[in-house]
């Protein structure tokens, strides 16, 4: 988004979901560098993990809407995807990222051209159908992971962070869907602007503070375990 089109309230909303995504990690890293006794699989840390990603996603899809080049901005997403797979691997192979929520975002973003002149209401039938098979297809028993994209993996498959496009395509529709109803005209939902504040500095540089947000964790986290 241009400076000049930028909408406040979608740019604190993405600041809200990166910050829950960075509590989300600490407590991840808390638990497998560091062995505390907290679990992110359930609960409301579990929760707090998913609410970020689905407000990520849907963000996104809004503000496809408002982009003037989405190729540029979906092989952005993707080229830092894959510089975070190369570090995760170097760093860890067992924590290692094959296709996170970076990847998602940026296939996702460069689709978007083929489906934002549908319907609102196909594009709804066609998420849910998306969601629905993705939860299928997780079960399926496969030998190989050629067919990850689809939520079709092997036992051997691992990806600490993992988003296929089946089932999360079909929240991104969603979310196109929403960017068509609250923004046919591309400007705020409100008639007032507020201060500018940490949420919607978060929004602006969203990629920049989740590239180094992980390892500035483990960086803060290794030095305070060292002073304990």
């Amino acid at each position: 988004m241009a400076e000049r089109e930028r909408v406040w309230e979608i740019d604190n909303l993405r600041g809200l979901a990166l910050f829950l995504m960075v509590l989300f990690h600490l407590i991840f890293d808390l638990k497998e560098f560091y062995n505390y006794r907290v679990n992110y699989n359930a609960g409301v840390y579990y929760y707090l993990g998913k609410v970020s990603v689905i407000l990520f996603i849907l963000i996104s899809a809004i503000s496809s809407s408002f982009s003037r080049n989405n190729v540029r901005r979906g092989l952005k997403y993707l080229a830092v995807g894959m510089l975070i797979t190369v570090a995760s691997h170097l760093y860890n192979p067992d924590y290692g990222i094959k296709y996170g929520i970076l990847h998602f975002l940026g296939t996702s973003i460069l689709l978007f051209p083929l489906f934002c002149n549908l319907n609102k209401y196909i594009l709804l039938i066609l998420g849910t159908i998306i969601i629905i098979l993705g939860q299928y297809l997780n079960v399926v028993p496969v030998s190989h992971s050629y067919l990850f994209l689809f939520n079709l993996t092997s036992s051997s498959w691992i990806s600490s962070d993992f988003y296929p496009l089946f089932p999360w395509l079909g929240l991104f529709l969603y979310g196109t869907v929403l960017g068509k109803l609250l923004y046919p005209v591309k400007r705020s939902l409100f008639s007032f602007t507020p201060r500018k504040n940490i949420l919607s500095f978060l929004g602006q540089h969203t990629l920049s503070v989740y590239i180094i947000h992980q390892p500035m964790l483990i960086l803060l986290l290794g030095l305070f375990m060292e002073g304990k």
